[in-house]
């Protein structure tokens, strides 16, 4: 054996050209499988047989003949159950079937075929060191057995899945057929419940319309009662409004002065009392010199709770509030000494001795000095709320602020300028205003970034800050206050031109919920966007005069979700593109106030957008916005919520005006400098409209004593109304507003040419609540006269010069044509500039 496997490549290849490994191979095989008697004889039969017909058919038909019984030998060492055969008897019936599986292939592709097992006789010739080992045989029977196994639990495991998924089905089917049989059930069910509602409806509807026909003739005869007694009031009405325009014909003398029989009623108590609270001091003196059951009224503790000296403050002397303050003192929480000048230091010894005080004001008081100050501040411990504005006071005053009102929460500081910084850092010693959360500094130029950071040193809880009129206020100042005063929720910056974006940007850090700032021309849209992103619950914008302010800060705020309140007026940068998509936005259903005075690029489509969207808009003010005209003031007639209007300078005519009469809820109407309207206008909107209250009708040039008329007549709650430049007007028109309208307060007749002393008079006679009275250029009315009939109101303006050329007519009343107006300014302006 050594060698044969020690032999030469001619060795070899002799073995290998004549096939002698392969026919050994097949030989002894055979002889192995078929157990010959006679082997020799076998063997010599089988060369024989190769010799004749070759190697490859011999082999195959073999194979053919003797493969059923190694087949069946191999299959019982393969069975669990044959427990006797080893692992030895496996190898050898393995190596014979991969030999036989060789010899069964065709003899092209035997040469392409990698044998994976060889056997014993290779090894002998030398031909391959490869050997069928028991490890071999046993991973052959491991992977064997695995891939059984594997074939039987995938079986298992789609069995079980499809039993699974029928069952599932059976479930699916089940379901179904209850909700079919549920269905089935209710449905008679519920078409027994579908006709007894239908028939409960028509029994429904049959009663709702019985009952609508019962008070349609109920609601007839009652609107047909109202109906009579209107009618029977104006015809009364219209008589008498004809006497006095016959009256006035003749002439007023005080032969004819009417007297008026006045009844004397007995009130309750309380409705006395509740009366006696709108009464000054002059007049309750007055009411308890009545009768004795009035001045027992009058010395009731709760009219005596709230004093203001502000309202009769020409007649306050010393004398008078020591004398009231050392009966009331223990009851008095509230004092109003506004305007006061004539105190001095007894007044104030008195103030202090009212242990219960709350609320002090002691605004434009001239005589209060630090001395008076410190009077006050050893007895009114309690105090919450202290107005110290338009004074003489110092730091002194600053210091006993911080000492003596340790519960100080309201403050007022405004035009006080003879404090100084330091003065503002005595707030946060001592005890210190620490409960401080309302401060107004408005006027105080003195005031540096020092004083403001003082202030937040002290006053780290101040809410509400107030600085108007305050040219140095800077961008440095409010940083440093809002380092420390992280709590403000309302600013108001009015007139503080140096004010920036900075700004707001350091606001952003406080939860702002109100911003007013007005003549700002440096703040830009970079606020609105910043409002937007830090400010979520803003309720009130108030930007006016900031001429850098656009269409695309409007649309940044309009994702707000809780403005109420918003004033762009002077916004000249205003337009359709920026208030349409604010309307839309999200606050736009919640908008109560919206101020675009003067935005001249707003249109009608602006205010059609409104009357769709602000179903809550009770204040709107379109003063001078030029494009606005009757198609889009039409709309607003069907705005309910609406309340306040201001129109002034717009295109609206009669046809806008009747359609804001049919509305009937507006309290106060502006409608200066607007030349389309007539007496017709204001007759129809009058007709509509029971509950005006404030009416300017000022600069309307084609307006009437018949305008004027109309409004007493039909609008008796008139407290405001200016019928300025207006030249058509007479002394008739002013007897109508006087016998008609008990409650005016506030009036306006400048450059009404007409009117003469007559019209002071009737204003005199019926008009006892008319506080303010403006008369410039009123060339007819007497000073003497205004000296005799307007002495007890509060404001009165009079001038008897002719009326200036700005009101667009002259002194006999005559309109001039455009071209002579602009004439007679180019002459008025060479004559300035000579």
């Amino acid at each position: 054996m050594a060698a044969l496997r020690s032999g030469g490549p001619e060795l070899r290849a002799y073995f290998r050209r004549h096939s002698l490994v392969q026919i050994y191979e097949a030989l002894l095989c055979g002889v192995i499988v078929m157990r010959p008697e006679d082997p020799l004889i076998f063997l010599e039969e089988k060369l024989r047989e190769i010799m004749e017909k070759g190697i490859d058919d011999v082999l195959w038909r073999w194979i053919l003949t003797h493969w059923a019984h190694l087949s069946r030998d191999l299959r019982c060492c393969l069975e669990p159950s044959h427990s006797a055969c080893s692992q030895a008897d496996f190898g050898t019936l393995w190596s014979q079937t991969k030999s036989l599986q060789y010899l069964c292939t065709d003899s092209s592709l035997h040469p392409k075929l990698k044998r994976i097992s060889e056997t014993h006789l290779n090894t002998l010739f030398g031909e391959d060191a490869q050997l069928m080992t028991e490890e071999l045989c046993a991973k052959a029977w491991n992977f064997y057995s695995r891939n059984l196994m594997k074939l039987y639990f995938g079986g298992w495991i789609k069995y079980n899945l499809l039993k699974k998924n029928k069952r599932k089905k059976a479930e699916q089917k089940m379901a179904l057929a209850v909700v079919h049989y549920n269905v089935q059930i209710l449905k008679p069910v519920i078409q027994k419940w579908s006709m007894w509602v239908q028939i409960h409806k028509e029994k429904t509807a049959l009663a709702a319309s019985r009952l609508q026909e019962i008070f349609n003739k109920i609601n007839l005869s009652a609107v047909l009662k109202a109906w009579h007694a209107e009618a029977h009031s104006s015809s009364r009405t219209n008589a008498y409004f004809e006497s006095l325009a016959k009256e006035s014909q003749k002439g007023f003398s005080d032969s004819n002065n009417l007297t008026i029989k006045r009844k004397t009623y007995h009130f309750p108590e309380k409705a006395l009392l509740q009366i006696f609270r709108y009464v000054n001091l002059v007049d309750l003196a007055r009411c308890a010199q009545v009768s004795q059951s009035w001045m027992l009224l009058t010395q009731n503790s709760s009219l005596w709770s709230d004093i203001n000296f502000s309202s009769v403050k020409h007649k306050v002397q010393d004398k008078i509030v020591v004398n009231i303050l050392q009966k009331r003192r223990p009851c008095v929480l509230r004092l109003n000494f506004r305007g006061c000048y004539s105190l001095h230091s007894p007044s104030f010894k008195s103030i202090s001795e009212c242990k219960n005080l709350q609320d002090l004001n002691l605004s434009e008081c001239q005589g209060l000095n630090d001395e008076s100050m410190r009077l006050i501040s050893e007895g009114c411990r309690s105090l919450l709320y202290l107005n110290l504005s338009y004074t003489n006071i110092t730091n002194g005053t600053l210091q006993l602020l911080s000492r003596s009102f340790p519960n100080l929460q309201y403050l007022s500081l405004a035009h006080c300028r003879k404090f100084t910084d330091k003065g503002l850092q005595y707030l946060g010693t001592g005890t210190g205003c620490h409960k401080l959360i309302y401060l107004d500094l408005s006027g105080c130029i003195q005031i540096s970034v020092d004083g403001f950071r003082n202030i937040a040193d002290g006053c780290s809880g101040i809410q509400d800050l107030l600085i108007n009129e305050m040219p140095t206020l800077t961008d440095r100042c409010i940083q440093a206050l809002v380092e420390k005063c992280r709590k403000i929720t309302s600013v108001v910056f009015l007139d503080s031109p140096h004010l920036s974006d900075t700004t707001f940007k350091a606001l952003t850090e406080c939860e702002l919920v109100k911003v007013r700032i007005e003549g700002n021309n440096q703040i830009t849209d970079l606020s609105f966007k910043l409002m937007t992103k830090c400010c979520q619950y803003i309720r009130h914008i108030h930007f006016a005069g900031c001429r850098k302010i656009t269409d695309v800060g409007l649309k940044m705020i309009s994702k707000l979700k809780y403005i109420v309140v918003l004033n762009v007026a002077d916004c000249l940068r205003i337009s359709d593109g920026g208030v349409r998509p604010f309307v839309r936005g999200s606050s736009g259903a919640k908008l109560r106030e919206l101020n675009l005075a003067n935005c001249i690029h707003v249109t009608d489509a602006s205010v059609r957008e409104m009357a769709q969207r602000c179903h809550q808009l009770t204040y709107l003010n379109l003063r001078h916005c030029e494009n606005v005209t009757d198609g889009g003031i039409e709309v607003l007639g069907n705005m309910l919520s609406l309340i306040s209007i201001d129109l002034s300078g717009t295109c609206i005519s009669d046809k806008g005006l009747r359609a804001l009469g049919r509305h009937g809820k507006i309290k106060q109407l502006s409608l200066s400098e607007c030349k389309n309207i007539s007496d017709t206008g204001i007759q129809v909107f009058c007709k509509g409209t029971k509950h005006l209250e404030y009416c300017h009708v000022s600069c309307c040039h084609q307006l009437t004593d018949e305008a004027v008329k109309a409004l007493a007549f039909h609008c008796h709650k008139l407290t405001s109304v200016s019928i300025a430049g207006c030249p058509k007007m007479t002394d008739t028109c002013i007897q109508y507003l006087a016998t008609a309208c008990h409650f005016l307060h506030f009036l306006d007749i400048s450059g009404c040419i007409n009117l003469t002393d007559k019209a002071l008079k009737c204003l005199w006679k019926w008009c006892k609540q008319l506080r303010i009275l403006k008369m410039l250029y009123c060339r007819n009315i007497t000073k003497q006269a205004v000296l005799k009939y307007t002495a007890k109101l509060e404001q009165r303006d009079y001038s008897d010069v002719d009326p200036p050329s700005w009101l667009g007519y002259d002194k006999d009343g005559n309109i001039p044509s455009p071209k002579s107006t602009s004439e007679n300014l180019l002459k008025q302006i060479l004559q300035h500039e000579k």
